[in-house]
């Protein structure tokens, strides 16, 4: 019901401006989905499963991250900005004579401090550090280490196009001296264009380098996504398929897998 011309209305919670339709909203949360830095409170829950895995290939794991991001404004001029990733990993037929195992892997937060104001060419741009934490529920799913380093992250938005990087690099200080260091550099290009219908076509790579066995993990994802509503709540609905590039002789997948995720939405 309109009260005056200044007010908002609100509609599945989310204020929107006289003259601008949820559409509208829709396609505008989608494009600060692809911002990795956006001051928009979302909670992904991905599903990610990977096959011909260890020495025999026979090998499948799935995936299940929970990322949640929590912006905070701190001033006029800056926001700071949480990225947490859960993993819940699931391994079946690795290696000849060893279990299956499941549970909880090990955590990585991020904290970007990232300025109001684009830069004058137009990017947009966030940098901090980055935690690992050795959370694992059994040996074999984590490192057993604990790390720090820095992260970074820069893109840019012009008409539909979103474009960007985000890298990070941990080294680890603590932790079980029997295990090998923790000593990774993380990159992922991406490129997204967004539809006024609020759908989504993300090509990106997910690249680790691991520098104490000099090996790569690397896929290229192709994502598709749409922003809609569901039961009242908003959500991102994405799905896709990638192709590991490069992944650790005998021990790291090939071939194609599959990417499946539901982002919750919780705009200001």
């Amino acid at each position: 019901m309109k009260i005056s011309s200044m007010q908002k209305y609100v509609v599945f919670g989310i204020a929107l401006m006289p003259g601008f339709s949820l559409a509208d909203q829709s396609e505008d949360l989608a494009k600060q989905l692809a911002n990795p830095v956006a001051s928009l409170i979302s909670v992904p829950i991905d599903v990610e499963f990977d096959s011909n895995l260890g020495p025999d290939r026979d090998g499948d794991r799935t995936l299940l991250v929970t990322k949640p991001v929590v912006p905070f404004s701190l001033n006029e001029d800056w926001n700071l900005i949480t990225r947490t990733i859960i993993p819940f990993i699931k391994l079946d037929d690795i290696a000849p004579g060893i279990d299956d195992e499941s549970g909880l892997g090990d955590l990585q937060v991020s904290l970007f401090f990232s300025p109001e104001a684009l830069t004058s060419g137009g990017w947009i741009w966030g940098a901090g550090a980055i935690a690992l934490l050795p959370t694992a529920s059994k040996d074999s799913l984590g490192s057993e280490k604990w790390g720090l380093g820095p992260t970074a992250v820069a893109l840019r938005q012009q008409g539909p196009w979103t474009y960007g990087m985000l890298a990070n690099h941990v080294w680890s200080f603590a932790g079980d001296d029997d295990r090998d260091d923790y000593d990774r550099s993380f990159i992922q290009p991406f490129l997204t264009y967004t539809t006024p219908s609020a759908v989504s076509v993300t090509l990106q790579t997910e690249s680790t380098y691991d520098w104490e066995t000099k090996k790569w993990s690397a896929p290229l994802n192709l994502v598709v996504g749409k922003v809609t509503e569901v039961g009242g709540q908003l959500v991102q609905l994405r799905g896709g398929v990638r192709y590991w590039l490069d992944s650790p002789d005998g021990a790291g997948p090939e071939d194609w897998g599959i990417k499946l995720a539901i982002t919750l939405l919780f705009p200001k």
